[in-house]
């Protein structure tokens, strides 16, 4: 098991590229199962769960070529079916959230698809049961084998589309139930259907590939299915994720960074809720400036009430960058109220923190209060563990700027989501070593 030792307190200053989206990566590299024919997408982020995922489609058949470092081709021409019977697969996907999104390209263009419960981080309920409602709406039998395996077949042969109200706005839910709707027969439409970037993305690029979607962009999606789709190629948008992530490290450590190429128009209201805290941000061009502050005061509500930050699906706030808005509201000026609304189990990192030195107060397991030190006393290191992706990137921002050496451990789970992102922050003057 990897380990980070952060020395911290160090000014930043620099430049950075965020990586490509990895939500993003999760869906559109289920969509290739979609075509017979070669689909390149570029921007492609080296993280340990999408090469994980390059690594199930390649064992499952398809074609895999590397252009360029982010850069892929796929190809599936044909793809092994009696591969999802294997111990192998079954391994593989049960490592890996993402490996849910491909029961509905392999129903769409074969008719079954079996999986595992996928792994992904531990951060409370997460229930499939939208997929399979959504699934089984467009004509599916579902078949449990025990607690934790689903088989799925199309009885009829081929899916048809079908309207339908999700129970819940979830984007990898929309996300399978629109590449199985695509090659299915007659009109679907999904509402509440999620409208993330993300999920914008791949809609464009089934639409390339030959896809009818209609209402992009809200929650009301129709598609008209088709009989085959085609080739495109596709370049996945910068991680707003890790943008935020970058915008706190900044605020947190007292820097000056600017962040490139970050698709300002995607980022929804990711800066204006950074902005609530008091953090300066520039925007030039498509790139966003930090400059180094001493202190940054956290706003009220016009009647002078505590301000408070929750998540929301989209267009709201969205729940990854809510660990980030915690750690660097620890030393801002103010108080601000963090409500987590989406998963029960996301504020379990904040004991971390308060033995950094920090004042929160952990209300319930969806709201912590969180009291600024304003810098007047600096978080101090400790040894700690990372129990998810984001979590594990606030607690590395917090080190950052901690007094004295932090050890994280469990630092898979930042790889996870994160590329090389000791080495880009050391070139930025961060001392952090991997052990």
């Amino acid at each position: 098991m990897a380990a980070f030792e952060v020395r911290g307190g160090r000014k930043l200053h620099g430049e950075i590229i965020p990586q490509g989206a990895k939500n993003e990566a999760l869906q559109i590299l289920c969509a290739v199962l979609l075509s017979p024919e070669p689909i390149t997408i570029s921007n492609v982020p080296n993280i340990r769960d999408v090469n994980k995922l390059i690594e199930l489609l390649r064992d499952m058949g398809v074609k895999v070529g590397q252009l360029a470092p982010d850069t892929y081709i796929f190809q599936a021409e044909e793809v092994r079916i009696e591969y999802l019977g294997t111990p192998q697969f079954v391994a593989q996907a049960r490592e890996l959230r993402g490996s849910v999104m491909i029961l509905g390209p392999l129903l769409a263009r074969y008719g079954r698809a079996q999986l595992p419960k996928p792994g992904g981080d531990k951060i409370g309920r997460r229930p499939l049961d939208t997929h399979f409602v959504g699934l089984e709406k467009l004509g599916a039998q579902l078949t449990l084998e025990g607690p934790d395996f689903y088989r799925l077949h199309v009885p009829a042969g081929k899916l048809r589309g079908a309207a339908m109200l999700l129970d819940e706005a979830s984007v990898t839910g929309t996300a399978n139930i629109v590449m199985a709707a695509v090659l299915a027969e007659g009109t679907t439409t999904i509402y509440n259907a999620a409208c993330e970037p993300y999920l914008q993305q791949l809609c464009r690029m089934l639409v390339r590939m030959g896809a009818n979607i209609q209402g992009i962009g809200s929650n009301l999606l129709t598609i008209v299915g088709v009989a085959s789709l085609g080739g495109t190629e596709h370049r996945m948008l910068p991680d707003m994720i890790e943008i935020g992530s970058f915008i706190g490290l900044a605020a947190m450590t007292g820097s000056e960074i600017t962040i490139k190429d970050c698709q300002i128009p995607e980022l929804g209201i990711i800066p204006d809720t950074f902005r609530k805290l008091g953090i300066q941000l520039e925007f030039r061009g498509d790139d966003i400036h930090i400059p180094a502050q001493e202190h940054y005061e956290i706003g009220t509500y016009l009647d002078g009430s505590i301000l408070t930050v929750s998540d929301h699906t989209w267009p709201g706030f969205t729940p990854d960058l809510l660990s980030i808005i915690l750690v660097v509201a620890t030393q801002a000026r103010g108080t601000v109220l963090i409500h987590q609304k989406m998963f029960e189990s996301r504020l379990f990192f904040v004991d971390k923190l308060i033995d950094m030195g920090a004042q929160i107060i952990l209300c319930d397991p969806h709201r912590a209060t969180v009291i600024g030190l304003d810098r007047q006393k600096q978080l101090h290191g400790i040894t700690m563990s990372s129990p998810d992706i984001r979590a594990g990137v606030a607690l590395l921002i917090a080190a950052l700027s901690a007094d004295g050496k932090s050890t994280i451990l469990n630092v898979e789970q930042i790889d996870r989501g994160y590329q090389n992102i000791d080495e880009r922050l050391n070139v930025l003057g961060a001392d952090i070593r991997r052990v």
